[in-house]
């Protein structure tokens, strides 16, 4: 476990703060705005440590960018709009019989996944709908 400095938990507290999963950039980008002098190398450190840890979820855009928000205990996974970030966290029991099974038919053991998936939530379908 690594050290809890000041950095490591301005950056917990403003993960903790934002709805949603944001960018390392962006959560800096937040950091400074409050003032902050911590650098954009240290959050990223941070992030990363966090994630590791299980304190922060760590999913990567449609784009191929890191995104991160604090988490919530257990094994879950994400349903997340393309257009305005929306993420809801939903449980896939299905999912979970099926990656077991598909390990277990391939000889593999103690097997884990990510499942994340991405769309347009109903006001992002509305909205794009009356234009």
């Amino acid at each position: 476990m690594k050290r809890n400095t000041w950095q490591r938990e301005a950056v917990r507290e403003a993960l903790t703060s934002t709805e949603g999963f944001i960018s390392a950039q962006a959560l800096h980008l937040n950091l400074h705005e409050t003032g902050s002098p911590i650098g954009l190398a240290t959050v990223y450190r941070a992030l990363a440590d966090l994630a590791a840890e299980g304190d922060a979820d760590s999913l990567q855009s449609p784009e191929g960018e890191s995104l991160y928000r604090a988490c919530t205990t257990g094994h879950h996974h994400h349903l997340i709009c393309r257009n305005c970030g929306l993420t809801v966290e939903i449980e896939a029991d299905e999912v979970e019989q099926w990656a077991r099974a598909a390990a277990a038919s391939h000889g593999f053991t103690q097997a884990q996944h990510v499942v994340d998936v991405f769309g347009l939530c109903a006001n992002c379908t509305a909205k794009a709908a009356r234009e």
